[in-house]
């Protein structure tokens, strides 16, 4: 059933590939495993529409991406990020004979004066999966949510999450942030399919506008979740633009503290794991959450 307004109160968005858990199938995959020794950042200048060796496939994902970076060039200014060598693109085979398919997943990374790293990681795997997972880390000294979309596509249809999570579950804060996507949260609430009641003890790690949806149409993915995810951003960053430093100290030391916990927790519990590993192995995978995808207890620790 759609739920009719806001979750009972303001917490952090669990972002990441939400329910790719459900994807349990069994792959034969070959994998050489890397090891990341120098790094490669990914200037925004050197971003390319991805292609797909899967003509036959609609590639969903890939205008997101594209639209991503043009709103965050047409916003803030852009430099690279690294990324570890030998993880900015991975493939794998997947299936036999006539169900043979090559799995892609393609990382880009950029970082701003305020934004400590924005990244994507773009999963291709042809009419069987295809994943696009785009978050946003503010810099410690601002007290800014976290930006997170997740859009994946299986094939019992599509899973959608879009949010901006909080740091704090305060009033205040609440009132700063997240109150300002209501507007867009109801606007396409009753659009999309809901995409079903959470489990009580998930709801303290969605914020109140965390729009989730299963739609079951390509079309309503590339129209209607197309533009609620342009219109998720371009709130998002224009509170970036007016974002300005945090000077409390103690303030500064708790905002630390929320992403350590955050940013431990989603390493720990990373739903994509499973995926990552049956694809590319566990060292591979390993070195992709703790080395990229969640990277900041290595930064802090250097």
């Amino acid at each position: 059933m759609k739920s009719g307004g806001f979750l009972s109160s303001p917490c952090h968005l669990l972002t990441g590939y939400v329910s790719l858990s459900l994807l349990q199938r069994k792959s034969c995959c070959q994998h050489k495993t890397q090891k990341a020794y120098r790094w490669r950042a990914c200037s925004p200048s050197s971003y390319q529409h991805p292609s797909s060796s899967h003509s036959e496939t609609k590639d969903l994902y890939s205008p997101f991406l594209k639209k991503a970076i043009e709103m965050l060039q047409s916003h803030i200014v852009l430099h690279p990020y690294p990324i570890p060598e030998g993880y900015e693109e991975k493939l794998a085979t997947t299936g036999k004979g006539s169900r043979q398919t090559t799995v892609k997943t393609t990382s880009y990374a950029y970082q701003s004066d305020k934004l400590r790293q924005i990244r994507a990681a773009h999963v291709q795997g042809g009419k069987a999966l295809q994943v696009l997972n785009f978050v946003i880390f503010p810099r410690l000294d601002y007290d800014l949510p976290f930006f997170g979309a997740d859009l994946v596509t299986l094939p019992g249809g599509h899973l959608i999450a879009l949010d901006m999570q909080p740091l704090f579950h305060t009033i205040d804060y609440q009132n700063k942030y997240s109150l300002l996507l209501k507007p867009i949260y109801e606007k396409y609430l009753s659009i999309l399919p809901w995409g079903g009641d959470l489990p009580e003890e998930a709801k303290p790690f969605f914020s109140p506008c965390f729009l989730w949806s299963r739609p079951s149409q390509d079309q309503l993915v590339e129209t209607h979740v197309f533009a609620a995810f342009q219109e998720y951003l371009d709130l998002y960053l224009r509170l970036v633009n007016n974002a300005v430093p945090i000077e409390d100290k103690q303030l500064l030391e708790h905002i630390q503290s929320r992403h350590l916990a955050y940013i431990q927790y989603r390493a720990e519990k990373d739903p994509a794991r499973g995926m990552f590993t049956r694809f590319y192995g566990s060292e591979w995978t390993e070195e992709y959450i703790h080395g990229f995808l969640f990277d900041l207890p290595r930064k802090l620790s250097t």
